[in-house]
């Protein structure tokens, strides 16, 4: 059992006696890759309900009906100013702008930036987001300086019987 050294034979120790070399690591690489493949598995088909609900939702928006709303009568804008408004819920801001005798744009007014208010200065014909110093053309809604990356989301209008009518968001690709 004891050598004459007293020290303690491999058999008796208590601290290695129980390892089994050979199968030491029971997790090795394929092993770690199978378990990881699989819990990925199972995450994706527990996700996919819900991945299946949002494409249906996301493949729709383009064909999303709005509600009209009218905006304001053509006698109460005049060209080069702006009419701030809600459209398409109650707490979206908007704006609409007449260009001209016949033309209107609107945007959603939130910067793409940071969410700010985007305001219309007529002296300058510019869309301004005072937070950055932010800059969107008023033809096209794309930023022109500062910060901002994406162009103000358009809303679409229509003029009939002498009133001007949000009728839809135009949907933008990512």
């Amino acid at each position: 059992m004891s050598d004459k050294n007293n020290k303690i034979s491999f058999n008796e120790d208590n601290y290695t006696h129980n390892i089994n070399r050979n199968n030491e690591r029971k997790l090795d690489r394929r092993g770690f890759m199978k378990t990881l493949v699989g819990a990925a598995g199972v995450f994706a088909v527990s996700s996919l309900p819900w991945g299946a609900i949002a494409a249906k939702e996301l493949s729709g928006l383009s064909d999303k009906k709005y509600p009209k709303k009218k905006i304001a009568d053509l006698k109460s804008v005049a060209i080069g100013d702006a009419v701030d408004f809600h459209f398409p819920g109650e707490h979206d801001s908007a704006i609409l702008i007449r260009l001209s005798e016949k033309k209107f744009v609107a945007y959603q007014n939130a910067c793409t930036h940071l969410r700010c208010p985007v305001f219309w200065e007529k002296d300058k014909g510019e869309m301004i987001c005072p937070c950055h110093h932010g800059k969107f053309d008023v033809e096209t809604g794309a930023p022109t300086a500062g910060p901002p990356r994406r162009p103000l989301p358009e809303i679409h209008i229509k003029v009939e019987n002498g009133a001007v009518y949000a009728v839809g968001v135009k949907r933008y690709e990512a």
